[in-house]
This record gives structure tokens, sequence and C-alpha cells, in this order.
């Protein structure tokens, strides 16, 4: 026996529409500033169409937050760290790191999320799981990597030197006046050399 269709498929391009105009605002207006019928007038759509794919703006903004931070990310594995070597995933890392922190979309987009960590925890853990999480592995893999060649003593803690790391970007990028990306590049350098991860 055949299921009955339930409606018409999702139409992707309204997908995007909805969730570019979403993440949009939340930059522009923060959480409390958003709302489904101004994200439903920005992508040109009734209310009725958002609604019945998000249930609620924070996990609208949430979905937009994640596609957002995910797109284009590649995170090496384990094998590709140990393929490659510590040394040239730093350098790509820190060149990524460097031009992402200097984006004016992306450091309004990290103070809108912290600004809402409290009142609105879901987009702090989606942030966390598509962003931060990936890069603290990604971290700790060559951390570890990097003790066992000696450059980084055996009993480091590795989760203190990387919220370090990851604490002193957030520091720069969160300043009134942020660093270019060619700032930011010479002070990821220092930060990694502290740690042992650049000679």
């Amino acid at each position: 026996m055949t299921t009955p269709a339930r409606g018409r498929p999702r139409d992707p391009a309204l997908d995007t529409a909805i969730l570019t105009a979403a993440l949009d605002l939340f930059i522009e207006h923060g959480i409390a500033g958003t709302s489904i019928e101004q994200v439903a007038r920005r992508a040109g759509v009734g209310k009725p169409t958002v609604y019945r794919r998000w249930s609620s703006k924070e996990q609208l903004v949430a979905d937009a937050i994640e596609r957002f931070v995910a797109t284009g990310v590649h995170w090496p594995s384990r094998e590709e760290i140990d393929a490659v070597g510590p040394q040239e995933l730093i350098r790509r890392n820190i060149d990524a790191a460097a031009r992402t922190s200097a984006d004016v979309t992306f450091r309004a987009l990290v103070a809108q999320i912290y600004g809402s960590a409290v009142t609105h925890p879901l987009l702090m853990r989606t942030y966390w799981d598509h962003y931060v999480g990936p890069r603290r592995a990604l971290a700790i893999a060559m951390l570890q990597r990097a003790q066992t060649e000696g450059s980084v003593p055996r009993d480091a803690d590795l989760d203190v030197l990387v919220d370090m790391l990851a604490g002193a970007v957030t520091y720069r990028v969160l300043q009134p006046d942020p660093p270019t990306a060619r700032q930011m590049r010479r002070y990821l350098e220092s930060a990694y050399r502290q740690v042992g991860l650049l000679p």
C-alpha cells in the first residue's frame, strides 16, 4: 500500500532565503530584536511559510548559525594531521583563523551569540557544536602530536592550553578596535609559539 504524500516537498531556495534573512536580522538586532514576522518580510515569504519549517525563532536562528559556520569548513581527520604534520596544519589554521577573525560579519555574529548565551542557550550550543568543538578537537590533536615530538611538555594540560588560545582569540575579536587579518595572523603566530606549536 502506497503512503499518501504529505504535501509538496520543501523548496531549498525558500529555506536559503529564510535562513539568510534570519541570520542577517540576528546580526543586526540580536535575538530580542528578531521576529518571525521580520524574517518572513525580509525573505519575501509569508509567516505561515516560516512557521511550517520552524516552530520558534530560536530554532530558526540556531539553524541559520549552523548553516553559516559550517559553510566551506573542512576539519582534518587525525589521519590527515599525522600525514601532513602539525606545522603545516597550524599554518593553514592560522591563515584561516586570521581571515575569519577580521571578518565584520563573523565578529558581529560572535558578539550576538555571546550576548544571548543566557537567555537563548540553544544559540551558543549550536555555535559550540558546529564551530568551537571541531576547532577545539583539532587543536588538541595538534598539541598531542607536538607532545610526541617534544615541543610541548608531556605533562601539559591540553585543555588549559586550548582555552588559553581560544580565549586570546575571542578577546582580540571582541575588542572595540579589532585587529586586521595581518595583525591577527601575527598575534596567532605569537600565541601558538607560546604554547610550543611553532618554533
